[in-house]
């Protein structure tokens, strides 16, 4: 234990929620870390939940756990509407931060992290964690190869399922204010997979539709006001020159999940998802050379935890990198830096729809 990395959570449950169901059993894996504290709602509730997470303290303030001498990096597994001021606690504190994503409401205040993290001389890394799906590594590395040509256009495709009675816990998801709407969550996630493969837009043009405008509160029956939108469609160019376009549908009893597409000059991939899971889906992906027939590529085995449930597998990656950044001072693929550019574009679309005006980034 002496030579891990010693972990705090912040929202950190004995029974539900992703920290429970993914970054336990990450953690748990991964010999570089021992998770040593763990802060609740309560007392109570953070001491059933170090019974679990197997953490010698419990806090029912995220202050306290991250003054503790024990905790070298913590982990923020709350929702943005309820973590304000945690980040920049943790980075005064002097502790490496990993935070769920969205980090932040937008680009700017994203960025503020990001500078006080590297003037603090602490490591950080963000909740992306789709970019370490092998498959997805396996098509960004065969358009870098040059194997399908000159990239002409890229396009992603995301339908998800989604009831219209839902837990009061999750009425954020439904407030265009909150920052874990669909934009911020569901284009969130998926755009920053997409542009780990075909590279950062250069201008948008952005349509936000919100076609179902209540939902049912399952605890007390009554009608939720939606003002988030679930129809979320994007077009542009990338710098590469690349005509690209995204859609975000959302709403209805059944999804197909994520389908993406990029013609090159010589050929053609696609990448499709087994379900409807916005980050837990397997992924086939297939390349088309020439005029020939499209080919199922073998992807490789995970690097990890080849055994794992897709989360579990991809947030070790994210760990194990984050690991190795703090013991040698290598990069974070998924850093802050990473997730305010994810957070430019977001802010870009947004705006595009707004105005009805062509957003140029960079």
């Amino acid at each position: 234990m002496a030579d891990t990395i010693k972990v705090g959570i912040v929202g950190a449950h004995a029974s539900r929620g992703w920290g429970r169901a993914v970054h336990l059993p990450a953690l748990s894996a991964l010999p570089d870390y021992t998770v040593t504290a763990v802060a609740g709602t309560s007392r109570e509730s953070a001491r059933d939940a170090a019974d679990i997470w197997g953490a010698e303290h419990a806090f029912d303030d995220p202050y306290a756990l991250m003054a503790h001498p024990d905790v070298d990096l913590v982990v923020i597994a709350v929702q943005l509407p309820r973590r304000d001021g945690l980040v920049d606690a943790a980075i005064a504190a002097g502790k490496h931060v990993y935070c769920e994503w969205p980090l932040a409401l937008t680009a700017g205040s994203a960025d503020g992290f990001r500078a006080r993290a590297e003037a603090a001389g602490v490591r950080h890394a963000v909740g992306l964690q789709s970019r370490h799906h092998p498959a997805v590594l396996l098509m960004r590395s065969v358009i870098a190869e040059g194997r399908i040509g000159e990239v002409l256009s890229a396009s992603l495709t995301y339908s998800l399922n989604s009831p219209e009675v839902w837990s009061q816990r999750y009425a954020a998801l439904f407030d265009a204010t909150k920052g874990v709407n669909h934009l911020a969550v569901v284009a969130g996630h998926s755009l920053d997979m997409f542009r780990s493969v075909v590279g950062d837009f250069s201008d948008v043009s952005a349509t936000l539709a919100t076609r179902i405008t209540s939902v049912t509160v399952q605890e007390t029956g009554e009608p939720l006001a939606v003002t988030s939108p679930d129809q979320i469609v994007v077009g542009g160019l990338l710098e590469s020159g690349a005509a690209a376009s995204a859609h975000f549908m959302t709403g209805g009893p059944a999804g197909a999940g994520f389908r993406v597409e990029v013609h090159g000059r010589a050929g053609r991939l696609v990448l499709s998802a087994s379900d409807d899971s916005l980050v837990g889906p397997e992924f086939t992906l297939y390349a088309s050379e020439g005029t020939g027939a499209p080919v199922r590529l073998p992807v490789p085995d995970r690097r990890l935890l080849p055994d794992a449930p897709v989360p579990v597998a991809n947030v070790a990656e994210v760990y194990a990198e984050l690991a190795h950044a703090i013991r040698t001072g290598g990069p974070v693929t998924t850093d802050f830096g990473a997730a305010a550019g994810t957070h430019r574009l977001l802010d870009a679309i947004r705006t595009a729809a707004d105005t009805g005006v062509r957003q140029r980034l960079g």
